[in-house]
């Protein structure tokens, strides 16, 4: 240890102390290090966790992409770039737990109301479909984009998104039934295409 409380280079061979040094003062040289170095470590975590290859995949992605962006917050005196890293990581991944959450409610939700049996197919937990999703309740007209946001990221219930925003409730049911009608359809043929 030096005098300011870092790691003496003297005493790193592997030269990390300037790598992190490196990363902090935006060398990209420094972030394709870190990545080749770090990146199995943060896949493995995220594959344990997850259980899926393409999500760990894009946690991992995530998780350097955020480091790189957030490098001038990366202070090396403090901590290692790797335990730097790890953190990050471990916030991506549950971000992605939380997305699937979400999917499931939303899951659910179609499952509460009433569709008729021939539009009654799941919706993929897939977590590339977030974004869809997100992207459909964005393409409703605004009263039922607001139901709908209050349903899905704020998980209220019908009674809650009635009370909250002043709505009768059977007009909160039908907005959710067209809504998820609406989004369904939509879904089963985005899905169509990419299947064809």
């Amino acid at each position: 240890m030096n005098r300011q409380g870092g790691r003496d280079p003297v005493a790193d061979p592997d030269g990390e102390l300037s790598a992190e040094e490196a990363f902090a003062a935006g060398d990209e040289v420094a972030l394709a290090h870190a990545y080749r170095r770090w990146s199995p470590v943060v896949y493995t975590l995220a594959l344990r966790s997850l259980g899926d290859r393409a999500d760990a995949e894009d946690v991992t992605q995530k998780t350097f992409v955020s480091a790189w962006t957030s490098r001038t917050t990366y202070d090396p005196a403090r901590a290692r770039l790797s335990t730097w890293i790890i953190a990050i990581a471990k916030r991506r991944i549950a971000d992605t737990h939380e997305a699937r959450r979400r999917i499931r409610a939303l899951q659910e939700e179609l499952q509460r109301v009433t569709i008729p049996d021939d539009l009654r197919a799941s919706l993929p937990v897939d977590l590339g479909d977030t974004l869809l999703v997100a992207q459909e309740i964005d393409r409703l007209e605004p009263d039922a984009r607001k139901v709908m946001r209050l349903a899905f990221f704020d998980d209220l219930t019908h009674d809650e998104i009635s009370r909250r925003i002043g709505m009768p409730l059977g007009t909160v049911k039908s907005h959710i039934r067209r809504s998820l009608e609406r989004m369904r359809t939509r879904l089963e043929v985005t899905h169509g295409a990419h299947r064809s």
